[in-house]
């Protein structure tokens, strides 16, 4: 019998690490199916919670972020290409030029939770920001995101056009960040065991193994004695 575990993903649409990271780790869980059933929960992380509706050249932004030249972005640009062929995630680096605000992408998984469809919006998200260079947060690409998902276009409308889930999504936030998480990804299983960044799907396997070890020692432990 398989054994359940909680993963929360917490991530940011426009974090490439975070795309590597989902699909190492939907890899592993492939790996230990038989033994291992995961129940995922996408959390909201803001890397630029402060960026504009236009966004911001990505060049410029890195350079100021994190002072590396183009040539070390040029670089760190063509390991993310590599590492995300590696794992089957097409980055096309031509057509990512800018960087944008990702709030209401939030707002929307937060919506599409409810509906069944959270993991599937996410992924046509990464791809249509890493893959086709569009802008993650701009309505007429969700709509058409969530269409494609098979989520009900209209009713995200209505979401996206309201100021619906904006509390919750800054809510859970802040519940991340007071957690502790600084950085993106962080895969937190079972709401006690962290795995950061972008791993490769060996070290995810041997991750989930080695939880569901401890946790089933852990239970074994707490039950009362017959």
């Amino acid at each position: 019998m398989s054994k359940q575990m909680r993963i929360d993903f917490v991530s940011d649409v426009s974090c490439p690490w975070c795309v590597i990271g989902l699909k190492s780790l939907e890899q592993a869980l492939e790996r230990v199916s038989d033994a291992i059933t995961a129940d995922m929960h996408f959390q909201p992380f803001e890397l630029n919670p402060g960026m504009g509706p236009d966004g911001q050249d990505i060049f410029e932004h890195i350079a100021e972020k994190y002072g590396s030249t183009p040539a070390q972005q040029e670089q760190s640009r063509e390991m993310i290409r590599q590492r995300g062929e590696a794992v089957g995630f097409t980055f096309d680096m031509s057509r990512r030029g800018r960087i944008y605000n990702t709030f209401d992408a939030h707002r929307l998984l937060h919506w599409a939770e409810g509906q069944g469809r959270q993991q599937a919006l996410k992924e046509k998200l990464f791809e249509a920001y890493f893959t086709q260079g569009e802008n993650p947060g701009a309505h007429d690409v969700l709509l058409r995101a969530a269409g494609e998902v098979g989520l009900d276009v209209e009713a995200a409308r209505q979401v996206l056009e309201s100021n619906a889930y904006a509390d919750e999504v800054r809510q859970l936030e802040y519940y991340w960040q007071r957690a502790g998480i600084r950085s993106v990804p962080a895969i937190v299983i079972n709401q006690r065991h962290l795995i950061s960044g972008g791993q490769p799907p060996e070290v995810f396997e041997q991750a989930l193994r080695q939880i569901a070890q401890q946790d089933e020692e852990l239970e074994q432990d707490e039950e009362p004695a017959a």
